[in-house]
């Protein structure tokens, strides 16, 4: 039987209906939307509750025309009412560690034993050592047991690291995308742009990683009233991937 095209949630209907925008009317969003919306993404899950992701909001027509340059013009930065910059901090550890641990303790969040084992995990996971030795000699050494056993990733290398931090940042910018959606706002995601150019415009510091950048207000045309998916029949599988 084919799925109700009637959303039963406000959740389905954000998932279903919610489709990336390039083309905005100029409306402002309404006081305190927005700032809801990104609420809702500051509580998207990150790997050790490190939380990297920073939210840099675009308004002013100054900004987004600088910001449009480093998105290679794509116009949609300067229609919409606002643009939200997702940075991912790739030294979170160093920046986020000892307050996450310190606010789940007081929150009664973390027992003893495991906040006693995270101090273990993180930094084993992502410290790199001097000259970046000390991450290349726990990658070498993770590769070779993980010829005998299951190993885990670590994060102690550039690309790795880099890696690990857009993954939680895109956590946080789906949930944003779906928050809007729920609350009657458009948004466009976009991959494309200058990541250096990008840090420039916000004054971000080198650490900062720019992972998607999301236009977001009211659409200029009316939606078509269908999108496509391959069907998930296509892409399901259990117990085994199976071709």
């Amino acid at each position: 039987m084919m799925p109700s095209l009637v959303p039963s949630s406000t959740v389905e209907a954000a998932v279903r209906f919610r489709r990336a925008t390039r083309r905005f009317r100029p409306d402002p969003i309404q006081d305190g939307i927005l700032e809801r919306a990104l609420e809702l993404a500051n509580w998207a899950p990150s790997g050790w509750n490190l939380q990297p992701t920073h939210f840099v909001v675009v308004r002013s027509p100054e900004q987004k025309r600088r910001l449009r340059a480093a998105v290679l013009g794509q116009k949609q930065v300067e229609e919409a009412p606002a643009t939200v910059v997702f940075l991912g901090d790739l030294e979170a550890v160093r920046t986020h560690f000892e307050e996450v641990l310190r606010m789940d303790r007081e929150a009664g969040a973390n027992s003893a034993d495991y906040e006693a084992l995270l101090r273990k995990l993180v930094p084993l996971t992502f410290a790199a050592g001097p000259l970046g030795l000390g991450g290349l000699a726990k990658h070498l050494g993770v590769a070779a047991y993980g010829l005998f056993r299951p190993a885990p990733a670590l994060s102690c290398l550039p690309a790795a690291r880099r890696l690990w931090t857009a993954r939680q940042v895109m956590l946080s910018a789906m949930t944003f995308m779906l928050a809007a959606a729920s609350f009657g706002l458009d948004t466009g995601p976009m991959e494309g742009f200058d990541a250096r150019r990008v840090r420039e415009v916000v004054s971000a510091p080198r650490r900062m990683l720019p992972v998607v950048i999301v236009a977001v207000g009211t659409r200029a045309a009316e939606p078509k009233l269908t999108k496509t998916r391959l069907p998930l029949e296509r892409k399901l599988h259990r117990e085994q991937f199976t071709p």
